[in-house]
């Protein structure tokens, strides 16, 4: 291992090794002598390993990133001089056990590292490791439900409108809601007995990817039996009593934006003759940081939620530990911790940036004073409290991440006492613990923050250069992130890509960048984003497509179903061969009901077919089709057709709202995208909404949100009225009464509106 790390340590550093390196990477590989850990560094850096010789992109994540030896061994990309290492954080003495390493695969190709796995080890000495799943309301109350003899209708009606998994819902006023009785014994006792079920387990499931190998027989400790997953064996034991006994694990995680990024690497390759890598991205590109801090992040990784949307014009990034704090800042532990508030005053130079001694500014220097992350927590225990190393170590795991119940306010008396007998107020003591406290739900470690950091850039310097690029690898890349395709084609479509629709002579089955419009590639939309096709019969019709198709007894003569041709028809994929989707749908149904052997692909003349002129469809109907075949179109929105209404009603589109004066009363109106109702937000409610100017963003305070709940969970389509807030770029919809506009939807299915234009199969759709 030695040899390993240095031979990495001068690929990373050059010849010159700096000598604040030097010295941190001979104190580790010490430190790891001593505790006999190199068998486990080299486990993982052999997973590593085989996956970059398989060109599987892959990270290390979380505190292996406060190792100097695992970035020279290439298993976290982090560069330690760009982030404040604490190697404590990673492996310290006051743990008798091998640190926890996290690396992340491209999601579509770690199952290559699995078998791995297995095959090297054999699966009598490595499986994966088992997780507990808990009760969570809607479970508990379906089965007491079921217990308690309840109807399968009322059981529905308890459970709709469950925001998180919490007691919270099992009030009076949300019951009598769903029209029941909240006297009711019966009822009340149903309720009673689901409180009591929360949190029992459930079910032993199969962990995400906690690998447990050892060095003998696992089968002599413990049953190996079959996963539900074909070639997957685990074990019954839990990762928490596997951690506890101190047995090697290593998560082989999947992580959707690597398989994003290798995927927009390749296309970069193949359309621009870019050769990039994770190492050789462009550092430090002010474009790339232009575009992220007027929130232009749709798809991004990390950032692309509506909350970091929001912070991110407010923090406006410029360099990559900017990012690292982006990434950690919008989490509830900094937010519960009173950080965010403070932090920002500093930044932007509204605060004075101030420090208590001059040991603290040392660590919190970083931050503008303010602790962000779990590092500094446990620096400023040891430094400002007289903790030990140790008992810093048990404070940050009292602070670990996706616990039910932290228990970091055991330590309150002994770090208020501390940082007193040192000198500090006890106010101010007080003041930082209960920003420490705010780790207990949720706590970014910096060198986690930072080993996303670092993918943050990535995918955004993509989006930034590449625009066509970016949009062809994601939507290849889902399911993954906050969007789905509908949006994330819009956002495309604002960045200058010109999007053209599947057909069946130039569509494969993932989407494909094709000539050059403009200043980017065309997008083509494959046929796996058609509803209910088979990979296997679309790469049938691919591999036989050696010239155009011509009819569509071409595609039944190759062996295409009449299912999936009445698919493709449905998604207007015959453009190219002068049929609409109207006359595809006749002409795929004429083939079905020929009942003759000797003509069968042949349409039926008795029933005159080809001489029946068919009307043609309506635009509004061609939109809804492709919204039911496809999830989107690119042909209108919904609410192209509605317009004329949502004028009636004084409704604002969504992008007016950028031209309009902050606290102006408005309506917006939009089909619902997302729904959020964080637990840190007490009570709040967060809605996306988007019409065909684009999206707006709807804060639902928790009264509003009670008043109103109804509208807000049901609609479809939801008109809001309130009051605008704008904060920079920073755009929000404060609600003040809130309508459930769906029936509108049913005007457009129905034709009973306007039409504008009917869509002709004479248009050039190449």
């Amino acid at each position: 291992m030695v040899h390993l790390t240095w031979i990495g340590a001068h690929e990373r550093f050059g010849e010159n090794i700096p000598e604040k390196i030097d010295k941190q990477i001979k104190e580790e590989l010490a430190f790891v002598a001593k505790n006999n850990l190199a068998s486990y560094l080299l486990t993982v850096h052999d997973l590593v390993r085989f996956a970059r010789s398989r060109d599987i992109l892959c990270q290390g994540r979380g505190s292996a990133a406060n190792s100097v030896v695992c970035y020279c061994l290439g298993i976290t990309s982090v560069d330690p001089t760009k982030i404040k290492l604490l190697f404590a954080r990673f492996m310290s003495d006051a743990r008798n056990e091998p640190p926890d390493i996290d690396v992340d695969f491209e999601h579509e190709r770690r199952e290559e590292v699995i078998q791995y796995i297995y095959e090297k080890y054999g699966r009598e000495r490595a499986a994966i490791v088992a997780t507990v799943t808990q009760e969570r309301y809607k479970g508990a109350i379906r089965d007491v439900g079921k217990v308690m003899g309840l109807s399968v209708d009322t059981i529905q009606n308890l459970s709709a409108g469950v925001w998180r998994p919490s007691a919270e819902w099992l009030d009076n006023l949300d019951v009598q809601e769903q029209g029941l009785n909240v006297k009711d014994p019966h009822l009340k006792k149903t309720l009673e007995l689901t409180r009591q079920l929360m949190g029992f387990p459930r079910q032993l499931g199969q962990h995400t990817g906690g690998f447990v190998i050892t060095q003998n027989k696992l089968s002599d400790l413990c049953p190996i039996m079959n996963a539900r997953m074909e070639d997957r064996t685990c074990i019954e034991w839990n990762k928490d009593d596997i951690e506890a006994l101190g047995f090697i694990k290593v998560d082989v995680l999947a992580l959707g934006m690597l398989t994003c990024i290798r995927k927009a690497f390749d296309l970069a390759k193949n359309h621009y003759q870019r050769d990039l890598t994770l190492a050789n991205v462009p550092q430090d590109d002010p474009l790339v940081y232009d575009m992220i801090s007027v929130a232009d992040t749709v798809g991004v990784f990390q950032i692309e939620s509506r909350a970091q949307m929001s912070m991110l014009p407010r923090l406006r990034p410029k360099v990559f530990y900017d990012l690292v704090i982006q990434v950690a800042i919008v989490r509830p532990g900094p937010i519960q911790g009173d950080m965010v508030h403070p932090y920002l005053r500093r930044r932007n130079g509204i605060d004075v940036i101030e420090y208590p001694s001059e040991e603290l500014k040392e660590i919190l220097s970083r931050t503008n004073g303010v602790p962000l992350f779990q590092e500094q927590a446990m620096e400023i225990s040891i430094v400002a409290a007289g903790f030990t190393p140790a008992e810093a170590d048990e404070l940050r795991r009292s602070m670990a991440t996706f616990k039910a119940h932290g228990k970091v306010t055991a330590f309150r008396e002994k770090m208020v006492a501390g940082m007193m007998k040192k000198g500090y107020k006890e106010e101010f003591a007080h003041r930082v613990f209960k920003q420490i406290e705010g780790f207990g739900g949720y706590g970014f470690p910096e060198s986690h923050a930072a080993s996303f950091a670092l993918l943050v850039y990535v995918s955004s310097w993509i989006k930034c250069h590449y625009p066509d690029v970016f949009a062809c690898a994601i939507l290849n890349s889902l399911p993954m992130g906050f969007y789905q395709p509908a949006q994330l084609v819009m956002d495309a479509k604002k960045h200058g890509v010109e999007v053209r629709a599947a057909d069946i002579n130039y569509s494969f089955w993932d989407y494909t960048l094709e000539e050059k419009v403009g200043s980017w590639k065309s997008l083509r939309i494959g046929f796996r984003q058609i509803t209910g096709l088979r990979i296997a019969e679309m790469e049938l019709l691919i591999s036989r497509r050696k010239q155009p198709y011509q009819n569509l007894n071409e595609l039944l003569n190759i062996g295409i179903s009449l299912a999936s041709l009445e698919k493709l028809a449905d998604a207007d994929a015959f453009r190219s061969i002068g049929l609409d989707r109207r006359q595809a749908l006749w002409d795929v149904a004429a083939l079905a009901d020929n009942p003759i052997a000797l003509f069968q692909g042949q349409p039926s003349e008795s029933k005159q077919e080809a001489q029946i002129a068919l009307p043609l469809m309506p635009a509004s109907e061609h939109v809804l089709h492709d919204y039911a075949s496809t999830s989107l179109s690119l042909k209108g929105h919904p609410l192209n057709f509605l317009r004329p209404q949502l004028n009636a009603l004084q409704v604002t589109t969504n992008e007016q709202l950028k031209t309009l004066a902050n606290g102006a009363k408005v309506k917006v109106a939009g089909l619902v995208l997302i729904r959020q109702r964080p637990g840190t937000a007490k009570g709040v409610c967060f809605v996306t909404i988007e019409d065909e100017t684009g999206s707006a963003n709807i804060v639902v305070w928790e009264s509003k949100f009670n008043e109103y709940r109804k509208e807000v969970i049901s609609a479809k389509l939801l008109m809001v009225e309130g009051k605008l807030q704008k904060e920079r770029e920073v755009i929000h919809i404060v609600a003040e009464r809130c309508f459930d506009l769906t029936r509108l939807l049913k005007q457009v299915s129905s034709n009973k509106i306007d039409e504008g234009e009917i869509f002709d199969t004479s248009r050039n759709f190449r």
